[in-house]
């Protein structure tokens, strides 16, 4: 009889599929376009890219991050099993202990340099990885409140950046609610894409208690609150290349509600979460054009 492979305690594969490397690149690229493009200058009249700080509040930003796709896919392991049993990699190149203690170490590390940056940074992150463990452990199998969580993560890594330097903190607010409801309506999305898996254990999320329809048209609701949102900010800070690259991006973004008026079947909603990381890109490009 053949014995079962062992099981490895930990592989650099494994942590590199589960930390989720492109994400991570995406988030500190747009950390540090929004410094580069939106801040420019420190208080004192330094260029931006000279501040050592700025460099250990984004990879204070990232180790975080990591640590929550860490802890998202070790309670998520059964649901993952059912959704999309070839990505897994807990109990297969990584042991679950190590898991933890990975998610633990991270964390502590990403809080700790965050500190060195600044108190109140330090406090934001301590939050930011708090709610990314209650997300994984709870939130998320509530309807929208995880969705919700996720969403505000994702815009308070853009407004961070202001919010530290104290400067062009509107602009970089506009960003913040782009990088919002963007990932809001992502988080939904994939919530209809995993829904089977969702349903079979417990889960709670929009389109298993209003159904697939209903999902949808929540969606239609939060892009009309996210153009009326991005409209009023954009009135207030008065920037004529604002309304160009907005117009521009408005035609994207139709094309995207568009092909989610469609979507019915998985493969259509797997398309739409790689066409809102396309989104998210291209609002971050669209910070040079400022």
């Amino acid at each position: 009889m053949n014995k079962l492979p062992a099981e490895k305690a930990f592989t650099i594969p494994a942590f590199l599929r589960i930390i989720r490397p492109g994400n991570l690149l995406i988030l500190a690229f747009a950390q540090l376009m929004t410094a580069f493009f939106l801040v420019e200058h420190t208080q004192s009249g330094r260029p931006i890219l000279e501040d050592f700080s700025l460099y250990i509040l984004i990879l204070s930003t990232v180790i975080i991050a990591a640590s929550g796709y860490i802890i998202n896919d070790y309670y998520d392991l059964k649901i993952d099993y059912i959704n999309k049993p070839d990505e897994v990699v807990i109990g297969k190149g990584m042991r679950r202990r190590v898991v933890m203690f990975l998610h633990s170490i991270l964390n502590f590390i990403g809080i700790a340099l965050a500190v060195l940056v600044n108190l109140k940074v330090g406090l934001v992150h301590f939050v930011a990885a708090f709610l990314l463990w209650w997300y994984s452990n709870s939130l998320k199998r509530l309807p929208l409140v995880g969705n919700l969580v996720v969403g505000a993560l994702t815009g308070l890594a853009i407004w961070i950046i202001g919010f530290y330097y104290q400067q062009s903190q509107l602009l970089v607010l506009t960003y913040a609610i782009f990088a919002f409801f963007i990932n809001l309506i992502r988080e939904i999305i994939k919530d209809i894409e995993d829904r089977e898996g969702d349903r079979k254990h417990g889960c709670r999320t929009l389109p298993i208690v209003l159904g697939f329809r209903s999902t949808k048209n929540i969606i239609f609701i939060i892009a009309g609150l996210f153009v009326i949102s991005i409209l009023t900010v954009a009135y207030k800070i008065n920037n004529p290349l604002l309304y160009y690259y907005f117009g521009a991006l408005g035609v994207l973004f139709f094309l995207f509600m568009y092909k989610i008026y469609y979507a019915d079947r998985k493969r259509h909603f797997t398309e739409l979460s790689l066409l809102s990381k396309i989104l998210m890109l291209t609002g971050i490009i669209s910070m040079g054009f400022l």
